[in-house]
């Protein structure tokens, strides 16, 4: 009867203010999590909560004993938490003093973003000059997995060293496709599918063919370097943006992957059948 009248004693004030301690408590379990996201507290974290469970299964079952240990494990190891992780705390702290705390996440994804594209410039610039050809896939809002399992998959950082190696003539992976999903290295050597169209000009090859093919059917920013030329382009919705300075696929890149569409014009943009577009 208490839990009834407490919620017919509710008031749409009552209510508002209820609901935003869950979201203020949500956000900060959050920042939390993404406060030590990479670090070894992360794993830490995980044991407890395995631990936590054991307990719980512990009064379920009835296994006084164990239940005993791991009551002890649980109460010592808050202490030990604070122990262990005093430079991580202290560095918290000392961000909040400083209003610091709600930004570091945004750099932190801004830094992120700038690593995963400097990462590319730098791979793509050097297959270009070494005419080394290569295709890349980045998997925006529709899923690329039926394309993943063609190929090898690997689950791996985004790294210019890696992106290189896959293409380095006569090796294992070098021939299909690389694809990036969620800002890691999915796969390569996938299959994609190759444009149907008759206006493709005929001095493109398969991997024009095949990176305006999973544009033209998907969202994806697919980037290509030219065996022939070594020539940079990007294709996406069904056009090619070819022949790209080093600092215009930089900036075309940046702006597909991360930044907002409105700024596409400020690059240089050409069809699959080569004309400019004024």
């Amino acid at each position: 009867m208490d839990i009834i009248e407490q919620f017919t004693d509710l008031t749409p004030v009552n209510i508002i203010f209820s609901l935003l301690d869950v979201i203020l408590v949500w956000y900060v379990i959050y920042k939390i999590l993404t406060l030590i996201r990479g670090t070894k507290a992360v794993q830490l974290l995980k044991g407890l909560f395995v631990i936590i469970i054991a307990r719980i299964a512990t009064e379920v079952f009835g296994l006084d004993t164990l239940g005993w240990m791991l009551q002890e494990v649980i109460d010592w190891g808050f202490l030990a938490i604070i122990i262990i992780f005093t430079p991580e705390i202290r560095r918290a702290l000392e961000q909040i003093g400083r209003g610091r705390l709600f930004q570091r996440s945004v750099n932190q994804l801004e830094d992120e973003q700038a690593r995963l594209t400097e990462s590319m410039k730098k791979a793509v610039s050097y297959m270009a000059k070494r005419r080394i050809g290569a295709l890349i896939s980045i998997e925006k809002e529709t899923g690329l997995n039926e394309y993943i399992e063609t190929g090898i998959r690997l689950d791996a950082n985004i790294s210019s060293e890696l992106i290189i190696n896959t293409f380095i003539p006569n090796t294992p992976l070098h021939d299909g496709a690389m694809i990036i999903q969620k800002n890691r290295i999915a796969a390569a050597a996938c299959y994609l599918p190759l444009s149907e169209s008759t206006l493709i000009s005929k001095e493109l090859g398969t991997r024009h063919r095949a990176a305006l093919g999973l544009s033209e059917v998907t969202d994806a920013i697919v980037v290509v370097v030219s065996e022939e030329t070594g020539s940079i382009s990007i294709a996406v919705n069904g056009n090619l943006h070819r022949n790209l300075s080093l600092e215009n696929f930089e900036s075309l890149l940046k702006t597909l992957w991360f930044g907002p569409e409105g700024e596409l014009e400020a690059s240089s943009k050409w069809t699959w059948r080569g004309k400019k577009h004024g």
